[in-house]
């Protein structure tokens, strides 16, 4: 195990900051090779307020 100085990286060692490196290009892989259309933000913004909306009447006491 190596650890690392948290003023070079935020993880503990350097094979989990490998891990989450090859974890983080998988993802950034796959979002790229994504055909679907995008969403805009403002349509994503509007759709997470009604979410957060909707549990705040849930949880209401």
């Amino acid at each position: 195990m190596n650890a690392q100085s948290p003023i070079v990286s935020e993880f503990p060692t350097a094979e989990e900051a490998a891990a989450y490196e090859q974890w983080l290009k998988a993802k950034v892989a796959a979002s790229l090779a994504d055909k679907s259309a995008p969403v805009a933000h403002d349509e994503v913004m509007s759709e997470m307020r009604a979410i957060i909306e909707e549990a705040r009447r849930n949880t209401a006491c």
